[in-house]
C-alpha cells in the first residue's frame, strides 16, 4: 500500500499537517484554502475548491512558511524547544492545507491540469524543502538544543522529537559545506521531476496497455456481467463491437484466473509484462536509470556507500546487511515451495492434455483447479458471499466495534470529490465522535492502481486537531443495479487498508510529526496487516458472509474450505513479493560507478543471481512500473511489507493466547500501539506492547515455509 502520495510527502517533511488559524495575507478570501475549513474537524471543502485554487495557494503557502522559518531561525533570543521546535511544529500551516487535498487527490482522481500542476510543483516543493532542511542557522538552534537535550527536561515525546529533527536535518545534508549543498539542491530538484514523470507514466501506460479483443467468445471465462464493462469500457474509447480489459498495477491480472482461451491469457499477461519498457512516450527505462544514478550520487554526496545504507540507516531493518538476510532467508524455501506448486499444476496440464509448459499467464487460471481439486471449491464459491456494503458494515465496522468499540454513521451532508466516495461519522466507545472516515472503493480511469490510506487532517494535541482519513481501493464498479462482489483478495485488502485507517484515527499524540502513520516505513505495514486477522475470524464472518441475494449465511463447510485453503499457493505469493523486494534492493544497493546501461537486463540478472528467477512466477513489479520504489515512498523499503508481517504474525498469535476478539485485547495493543504513531523507536514501541522482541517462527508457519 502507498499511502503518501508524492506531494503530500514532500511537504510533510518540511510543515506540520495542520490547521491555519488565521486567513493568509495575500490570498484571496475566495480560495478554499485561504483559511481553515469550517467543516466538521477540518473537512475538505470539496464542493468549492477548483483546479485553479491549487497553485496560488501553493505558491502563498511556500511564501508565508519560508517567512515563518526565516523568523525561526533569526530570532535574537536563545534557542528554546518552544521557540525553535514547537515554532516548526506550527509552521506551514496553508502550505499542509493545500497539500494534503492536491497530494491525494493526484492519486484519487486526477485529471490533465493536476498532471501539469504536479510536474510544476515536485521541483519547487523539493527546492522549499532543501532551504529549511539546509538552513545553517536554522540547524544551529535545532543542534544547540539537541546536546543539551538531557537538561532541558523535556518529556519523552518532546525529547524525542527534538531527536528526530535532528536526525532528519543531517540526513538532509545540513551538515554539508556550502558547495555540497548546491549539490545536493540540484539533486533534489531531478529526483522530484523523475519521481513524477516516473509516476505519471506508469499510470499513463496502464491505460494505454489496455488490451483490447475482437470478440465475445475471446473472453469465454469471464462473467457476463464483466463481458458487459469490457464492451462499455471499449465504447468508451470509441472502439464499438469490440472489448477493452484494463491493466491494474501489478504484474497478476485478476482476469488471469478466469480466460479459458490461452492466446488470450498470453496477450494479457504480455501487455502486464512490457509496460514500461516496449518503447513510446510511456516507456520508464531512461527514468529508471537517472533516478538510480541520481539516488547513487545523492547517498555519496551524504556519506553512504549506496542509497540503500542511507534509506534503511532510518528505519527499523538499520542497513542493507539485515535486509539481505532476511530476504536470502526466505527466497530459498518459498522458490522450492513455488517450484513444488508449479509441478502440481503442470500434471493439470498435462492430464488436460493441454500440451504446453507452465507459464505465467497459466498460474492463476490452473492453480485454482488445483485448488478445487485439493480443497473442492474455487474462489469464485466465495464472491456471493462477499458483497461490499456487507464486508464493510458488517464485517469491517464490525470487528472494529468488537474490538475497539468503535461505532459509525454514514453522512450525506459532506461534500465528496466523486460520487462514489462514501464518509462516516467515527464514534469511540465513550460516544465521543473520534474521526471522520472517507471510503473510495471503486477503480477509475484517473485513479492510480493499487489501494493506500491517506490523511485529509491529521490528530495533534498542540494543533487541536482530529483525524480525517480515507481509504482507496481498485475494485471494479459493475453496471448500476448490481452488486458489487468482491473476490477473496479484495476483501483481504478491504480489512488491510482499514487497518491503517485505524492507525490514523487512534492516534493520540501532542506533535503532528508524529501523528497516525508517521513511524518508520518498514513498520507502517504492521498494523494493517494484523487488521486482515478479523477478515475470517468466525464471529465477524458470520456477521457479513451472507449470500447478497437469499442472505443465506456461508456454508460452514465452504468457511472450514477456505480456512483450509489459506497456506494454498504461497509459494507463489511470497516469490512474487520477494523478487520484487530483492529488485528494490539490488537497484538500490549500487554504487554510482555500478549503475548499468540496460534495465531489462540487469533486472534478469539480479533475480537470477538472487535464486528466485522461476519464470512462471514473475516478480509482483517489474521494474519499470514498480512506483512503491521509483516514484517513492517505498525506495529501498519494498521488504517492509515481509518486515512488518513478522510482527503481525507474532501480534495474531498474542490476541489468540488472549482470547482473541475481546475488548481488553483491542484497548491494550491501541494504548501501547495504535494510539502512540511515531513518538518513539518502532521496536522498542513493539517490546513494550508484546513483553518481548518478536519471534519469526508464526510468520514461517503462516506462509508454509516450515515444511522440508
Amino acid at each position: 500500500m502507498n499511502r503518501h502520495l508524492m506531494i503530500a510527502a514532500a511537504v510533510a517533511v518540511v510543515c506540520s499537517a495542520a490547521q491555519a488559524a488565521e486567513p493568509a495575507a495575500m490570498l484571496p478570501a475566495s480560495n478554499p484554502f485561504a483559511k481553515a475549513s469550517t467543516l466538521p474537524f477540518g473537512y475538505p471543502m470539496f464542493d468549492q475548491i477548483k483546479n485553479e485554487d491549487y497553485a496560488p495557494a501553493f505558491a502563498e503557502g511556500m511564501r508565508i512558511n519560508a517567512a515563518e522559518i526565516e523568523a525561526i531561525a533569526n530570532n535574537p533570543q536563545p534557542a528554546t524547544f518552544d521557540n525553535t521546535i514547537v515554532a516548526l511544529e506550527k509552521s506551514g500551516q496553508l502550505l499542509s492545507r493545500v497539500s494534503s487535498v492536491f497530494g491525494n487527490l493526484s492519486g484519487a482522481n486526477t485529471n490533465d491540469s493536476f498532471k501539469a500542476l504536479e510536474r510544476e510543483l515536485s521541483p519547487k516543493l523539493a527546492a522549499h524543502s532543501d532551504a529549511i532542511r539546509l538552513n545553517e542557522k536554522l540547524y544551529a538552534r535545532i543542534k544547540s538544543l539537541y546536546d543539551k537535550r538531557d537538561k532541558l527536561h523535556l518529556d519523552a515525546e518532546a525529547k524525542y522529537l527534538l531527536q528526530r529533527y535532528h536526525t532528519d536535518f543531517v540526513r538532509a545534508g545540513a551538515r554539508l559545506s556550502a558547495a555540497d549543498k548546491e549539490k545536493l539542491k540540484s539533486m533534489n530538484g531531478q529526483l522530484a521531476n523523475l519521481q513524477t514523470a516516473f509516476a505519471q507514466n506508469v499510470q499513463e501506460e496502464a491505460n494505454a496497455s489496455a488490451l483490447v479483443v475482437d470478440t465475445r467468445a475471446e473472453l469465454a471465462g469471464m462473467s457476463d456481467a464483466a463481458i458487459d464493462a469490457a464492451a462499455a469500457a471499449a465504447k468508451a474509447r470509441g472502439l464499438d463491437g469490440k472489448f477493452v480489459i484494463p491493466v491494474v498495477n501489478t504484474t497478476g491480472q485478476a482476469n488471469l484466473a478466469v480466460l479459458t482461451n490461452r492466446a488470450v491469457r498470453e496477450r494479457l499477461m504480455a501487455a502486464s509484462l512490457e509496460r514500461g519498457s516496449h518503447g513510446g512516450q510511456f516507456d520508464n527505462r531512461e527514468v529508471v536509470l537517472k533516478l538510480v544514478r541520481l539516488r547513487a550520487e545523492k547517498a555519496a554526496l551524504l556519506g553512504y556507500a549506496t542509497y540503500a545504507d542511507y534509506a534503511l540507516e532510518d528505519q527499523t531493518a538499520h542497513d542493507a546487511q539485515a535486509v539481505n538476510r532476511m530476504l536470502a532467508e526466505f527466497a530459498r524455501p518459498a522458490v522450492a515451495n513455488a517450484k513444488k506448486e508449479g509441478a502440481e499444476i503442470q500434471q493439470v496440464i498435462d492430464r488436460e492434455q493441454g500440451g504446453f509448459q507452465l507459464a505465467a499467464q497459466d498460474w492463476s487460471f490452473y492453480s485454482d483447479k488445483v485448488r478445487a481439486e485439493r480443497f473442492n471449491f474455487d474462489q469464485n464459491q466465495l464472491r456471493p458471499y462477499f458483497e461490499l456494503n456487507n464486508v464493510l458494515t458488517k464485517g469491517v465496522f464490525f470487528a472494529a466495534n468488537k474490538v475497539y468499540g468503535l461505532t459509525f454513521k454514514e453522512r450525506k451532508d459532506l461534500p465528496v470529490y466523486h460520487p462514489d466516495v462514501r464518509v462516516f461519522d467515527v464514534y469511540d466507545a465513550n460516544g465521543k465522535q473520534l474521526a471522520i472516515f472517507l471510503a473510495d472503493f471503486y477503480a477509475r480511469s484517473n485513479k492510480r492502481g493499487g489501494a493506500w490510506m491517506n490523511a485529509y487532517v491529521s490528530q495533534s494535541k498542540l494543533m487541536g486537531t482530529h483525524p480525517v482519513v480515507a481509504n482507496h481501493l481498485n475494485i471494479p464498479k459493475p453496471k448500476d443495479g448490481e452488486a458489487t462482489l468482491l473476490t477473496y483478495d479484495e476483501l483481504r485488502t478491504l480489512f488491510h487498508e482499514f487497518g491503517h485507517a485505524l492507525h490514523g484515527m487512534f492516534s493520540d499524540v501532542t506533535y503532528p510529526r508524529f501523528s497516525g502513520t508517521r513511524v518508520p516505513r518498514d513498520f507502517v505495514e504492521f498494523p494493517s496487516q494484523v487488521n486482515e486477522m478479523w477478515s475470517v475470524w468466525p464471529e465477524v464472518l458470520a456477521n457479513y458472509a451472507t449470500h447478497y441475494q437469499t442472505g443465506a449465511a456461508m456454508p460452514k463447510e465452504l468457511l472450514d474450505k477456505v480456512i483450509a485453503s489459506k497456506k494454498f499457493n504461497e509459494g507463489f505469493r511470497t516469490t512474487e513479493y520477494l523478487a520484487a523486494s530483492i529488485l528494490d534492493q539490488k537497484w538500490h544497493q549500487l554504487g554510482v560507478a555500478q549503475i548499468p546501461s540496460d534495465v531489462l537486463g540487469f533486472e534478469a540478472d539480479a533475480l537470477k543471481s538472487a535464486g528466485i528467477d522461476y519464470a512462471p512466477v514473475p516478480p509482483r513489479y517489474r521494474t519499470t512500473y514498480f512506483s512503491h520504489t521509483f516514484a517513492g515512498g517505498y525506495t529501498a523499503g519494498y521488504y517492509g511489507y515481509l518486515w512488518s508481517e513478522k510482527l503481525d504474525a507474532d501480534t495474531v498469535n498474542w490476541f489468540n493466547e488472549q482470547g482473541g476478539m475481546l475488548r481488553k485485547n483491542g484497548d491494550w495493543f491501541r494504548k501501547m500501539l495504535l494510539s502512540r504513531g511515531g513518538t518513539m523507536d518502532a521496536m522498542q514501541m513493539y517490546r513494550k506492547f508484546r513483553g518481548r522482541d518478536a519471534t519469526v517462527e508464526p510468520l514461517l508457519e503462516r506462509r508454509g515455509l516450515t515444511e522440508k
